[in-house]
């Protein structure tokens, strides 16, 4: 099928979601390249080690994980991925993305990967995308070959500005995206 690079950024709660996801578009026949940023690469929480992730992700995707800015820049020249998805894209990412900062291995492959005119796919996890992440989500909405997977409000009473993607939409999102279309409806009622 298509070859796909996997950004992990720094929503820990979600990367079970993302790695269930990983597992669904492998068994779809695409070849998937990990990348995470080096907070999601480096960082125990709560929520798992950080070698444990590594090791999930290394054995599903079949490929070593991107974790350095050097290893992401070849990205885009080499032309190494038909799209790129981003998921998690935590609000800190979203941001960089936004106002073309590169400073992590996810950056630099959304820019290197970005110079070919192909296809970025976010998936928004933020506890601020109704605050201070909303203008970015806004700025990125208008942006040639940026898409985004299906989100909304996952806890409105609790928590009334956070945002996250329907990660059991990320496959469709993906194919939308590979024909360079964004997915209908972005916003979604949970």
């Amino acid at each position: 099928m298509s070859n796909i690079g996997f950004a992990l950024t720094g929503s820990f709660c979600t990367f079970d979601n993302a790695i269930k996801q990983m597992k669904i578009l492998k068994a779809a026949g695409h070849n998937l390249t990990p990348i995470m940023s080096y907070n999601a690469y480096n960082f125990d929480t709560k929520f798992g080690t950080a070698e444990s992730f590594k090791s999930q992700i290394e054995s599903v995707c079949e490929n070593k994980i991107i974790h350095t800015i050097q290893q992401a820049e070849p990205i885009g020249p080499k032309k190494m991925f038909d799209a790129l998805l981003v998921e998690p894209c935590s609000g800190n990412t979203l941001a960089k993305i936004a106002l073309g900062i590169v400073d992590t291995p996810v950056t630099m492959a959304v820019k290197s990967h970005l110079r070919n005119s192909s296809p970025v796919l976010l998936a928004v996890s933020t506890n601020d995308a109704l605050g201070n992440a909303a203008k970015n989500i806004g700025f990125l909405l208008n942006v040639k070959n940026i898409y985004f997977v299906p989100m909304g409000q996952d806890n409105k009473y609790f928590k009334p500005r956070s945002v996250v993607a329907d990660f059991e939409m990320t496959e469709l999102a993906l194919n939308h995206a590979l024909d360079n279309k964004q997915i209908q409806p972005i916003i979604k009622s949970y």
